[in-house]
């Protein structure tokens, strides 16, 4: 039986089978690299291009509810939805959103200006207008992705925020989705999934409005219609499935290191485990203590078939080496289970969002501590940053010299235009200069 069946983890030893080997089992391919995907969604954006709202609803009968006849969810039955949410989880998500907003308020940033006589420069930071919002649906609900998308939104000021996920199979969205869109101060819910939402809005239909920016996690094809959208909006990242990287000593608890494995292969099977040890001991217990919390928990068939398929033990020649394959893997989420895990977090430079210690699981990332959970996933960490307030902010910058301060740096304008060879930008310098002489 699937749950008295030890997961077929890859094992690696890196004095056996090389520090290459270990580094391809850390390695993750991009989701959105998929030929037939990508052709079914070109097929599905064009639908939107041509027939806006129509293609909506046939793609969200299709796929969503059979019964779906409006995309905007109705003031009526966003109060009604939020009614029966629970006092519990009211509470929860209120606790989370005051978390969330508290730690991105201290990412602020203003317009700065540099002034000396004759010569000014500077930089606008302005918030995005209209920012869309995508959240996930299919085998969870995800309010939390709301709060991590949505505050750090609001933070930096965007105008307007609005929603795009799937709706049931009875045409409603969660009400814990609304209740938390309503606390976030998201204006307006569509009920669009796949990548028919993210080409809403992008294009723009009737009813849902184009946005400057798109953010939020999706499967292959949301991954794949923000990549090909990307110029009529801006996109957050190429948000792959989760996943988790542990570097373990030997004094780390290996039932500790099984639950953080288990918590992010848990969303579905395309999610990736890994843990990276040099002791040996650990990384037996570890492989036990998998086995044993798997068979306890509901979503077990999905568990077992993500650490078979994207799960991984590495077994290093050193706590140094462990430290180097976790940077060769730049996870989505990296745990420190160390002695000391702030003497090592000098030593990461490629992780999403790291967790330092015995009591600091990624459950605590994913829905409170602070930090949003949209962050870089398939070893985007090593050149990209989690979502946060700077996504949703543009950058102008302003110039203005006089005749004078112009006049002091035309030698060096000049050298570069002839260099390069171009005559008009060092005749737009000429006729400034000749217009002072004359005059």
């Amino acid at each position: 039986m699937l749950n008295a069946r030890k997961p077929k983890l890859k094992i690696i030893h890196v004095h056996i089978d090389g520090y290459e080997a270990a580094a391809l089992a850390l390695s993750r391919s991009l989701l959105q690299d998929n030929p037939a995907a990508e052709e079914t969604v070109k097929s599905i954006i064009q639908q939107v291009r041509s027939k806006g709202d129509e293609a909506l609803l046939e793609l969200g009968r299709k796929f969503d509810c059979s019964q779906l006849s409006e995309l905007e969810v109705t003031q009526d039955e966003w109060d009604e939805a939020c009614h029966r949410v629970s006092d519990k989880m009211k509470d929860a998500i209120r606790a989370a959103k005051a978390s969330i907003q508290a730690f991105h308020e201290k990412q602020k940033r203003n317009s700065w200006v540099s002034a000396e006589p004759g010569m000014t420069v500077g930089q606008l930071i302005r918030p995005l207008g209209r920012v869309g919002i995508y959240v996930p649906g299919g085998t969870a609900v995800y309010p939390s992705s709301v709060l991590m998308s949505g505050i750090p939104a609001k933070v930096a000021g965007v105008k307007e925020l609005f929603i795009c996920t799937p709706c049931g199979k009875d045409g409603r969205i969660s009400p814990l989705v609304l209740y938390a869109a309503r606390e976030t101060g998201v204006d307006r819910v569509f009920k669009s999934g796949g990548a028919q939402a993210i080409a809403a809005m992008a294009l723009g239909t009737k009813t849902i409005p184009s946005v400057d920016k798109i953010v939020g996690p999706g499967n292959v094809y949301v991954n794949i219609a923000k990549k090909m959208l990307w110029g009529l909006a801006d996109i957050d990242m190429l948000a792959g499935p989760s996943e988790v990287c542990i570097v373990a000593d030997e004094g780390a608890n290996p039932a500790y290191a099984a639950s953080d494995m288990l918590a992010q292969s848990e969303h579905d099977t395309e999610c990736a485990a890994f843990l990276i040890t040099p002791s040996e001991r650990m990384a037996k217990e570890t492989e036990k203590e998998l086995r044993l919390q798997l068979a306890a928990l509901p979503r077990k068939e999905i568990l077992q078939k993500a650490l078979e398929a994207h799960g991984a033990i590495v077994v290093t020649e050193s706590l140094e080496q462990a430290f180097d394959l976790a940077n060769v893997c730049a996870p989505e989420h990296l745990a420190l289970m160390v002695r000391d895990p702030f003497s090592a977090l000098g030593r990461i430079r490629n992780a999403g969002a790291i967790l330092m210690g015995d009591n600091s699981p990624q459950t605590l990332g994913d829905y409170y501590a602070g930090p949003s959970h949209t962050l870089p996933t398939s070893g985007t960490a090593r050149f990209s940053s989690p979502l946060n307030v700077d996504t949703f902010l543009k950058k102008t910058s302003y110039i203005s010299y006089d005749q004078a301060s112009l006049s002091r740096v035309a030698p060096i304008l000049m050298a570069f235009a002839e260099e390069e060879g171009f005559e008009a930008h060092a005749s737009a310098v000429k006729v400034r200069l000749n217009d002072k002489v004359n005059h």
